[in-house]
């Protein structure tokens, strides 16, 4: 007879999820989300006099157990997206299906069942939390909220969260200020996991760390989504550390994606030209160590306000492809070699080789499993 051994309790969280069955299934469903915030007018009136163009019609999908990762320069709509699907702000239009459900158009209470699926890790570990509060009361709050953890076990249940992203749990009756910086942002992670929640939005969790605790804190991150089978809305300006942490990547530009598709398509062979330029801007360690290199592309102008953004392609003010037709057609976001691309003249950038002028032969890297970043 042959012996079976019980289900450990990150594969009955998997298991319960669907992890090991629907990776492919979407998770969440974004399409056409716009968010315009209003500009008021001075005086008493308050009149509105423009609108704030944050979010024009994104679309995406996230899958179980996976991850997106959302780039774009700081202004593009990045950190709006992402408070948007949390619902922290209430969408001007647009549909977010999760798990089948429509979020957009909830009431607060209706939302209040969909807030345990859906977390968020805010960008400053310093300002997110309460200086007044302890540790336990910041991450069993949820918990105590949603009610779904009894308050007899609740010490022990915030001592566990504690332990599962590397802090001591003994401390659970410390104070923010008695821990550093990265120390800070386990907390913040282990308060978004008390809920078990299915979708976790990272809004650039490793920006303000140094490098060395980056490194730790998107390998724990990386370990959970193993463990719990967590999907992540993973927002960041690292190039980096998205490429390592994400399967698949959409580039954000004054409000809207520009292109979207998976890593090694976008990294590899960038087909639109705002694409090209952001990755050119980054040194690429891989491309160095075949000897070839990527023209730095320099881009004329700044970006335009959303307030008045231009017609047609938002990106043809500064693009050095531009056309009359940029500016008459804006150009919807169609499948182009493999992923999408939002661009009239949508092609590949070719890497110089460093000595011979040809194109050099791309890294084959097909693993599904991102390698561990190493802490020096």
């Amino acid at each position: 007879m042959t012996e079976t051994t019980a289900p450990t309790a990150a594969e009955q969280a998997r298991d319960k999820r669907g992890y090991h069955s629907n990776l492919d299934v979407p998770l969440l469903e974004v399409k056409d989300l716009v968010k315009h915030f209003p500009v008021k007018s001075s005086g008493l009136l308050r009149r509105t006099i423009g609108q704030v163009q944050a979010v024009d019609g994104v679309t995406f999908t996230v899958r179980k157990g996976s991850a997106l990762g959302l780039v774009g320069e700081s202004g593009c709509g990045k950190t709006t997206t992402g408070r948007v699907v949390t619902r922290l702000y209430d969408p001007t239009s647009g549909s977010m299906m999760f798990e089948g459900n429509e979020l957009a158009t909830l009431s607060s209470k209706e939302m209040m069942p969909y807030r345990r699926e859906i977390q968020l890790i805010f960008q400053d570990p310093y300002s997110s939390l309460n200086p007044r509060h302890t540790v336990g009361t910041i991450v069993g709050t949820p918990m105590l909220v949603h009610n779904t953890v009894p308050k007899n076990k609740m010490i022990a249940r915030v001592q566990e969260l504690l332990e599962t992203v590397g802090l001591n749990p003994e401390h659970y009756n410390r104070y923010p200020s008695e821990f550093s910086g990265g120390q800070r942002q386990r907390i913040g992670i282990a308060r978004a996991l008390a809920l078990n929640p299915k979708l976790i939005v990272a809004d650039e969790p490793v920006s303000a760390l140094d490098v060395s605790i980056q490194a730790q804190v998107v390998n724990l991150l990386q370990d959970l989504q193993k463990e719990f089978g967590i999907a992540f809305l993973f927002i960041a300006h690292d190039l980096a550390i998205v490429r390592h942490f994400c399967p698949d990547i959409a580039v954000m530009y004054l409000g809207k994606i520009v292109e979207m598709g998976g890593r090694d398509q976008i990294y590899n062979s960038p087909h639109h030209p705002y694409t090209q330029a952001l990755l050119s801007s980054a040194p690429d360690v891989k491309q160095a160590a075949i000897g070839g290199r990527r023209e730095r592309i320099r881009l004329e102008g700044d970006v335009p306000s959303p307030i008045n953004p231009p017609s047609g392609c938002r990106f043809r003010t500064r693009c050095w492809k531009a056309q009359e037709i940029c500016a008459n057609e804006e150009p919807p976001l169609l499948q182009v070699g493999g992923r999408q691309v939002a661009c009239h003249f949508a092609e590949p950038l070719q890497v110089i080789a460093a000595e011979e002028g040809e194109i050099a032969a791309q890294v084959d890297d097909d693993s599904s499993d991102s390698p561990r970043l190493e802490v020096r």
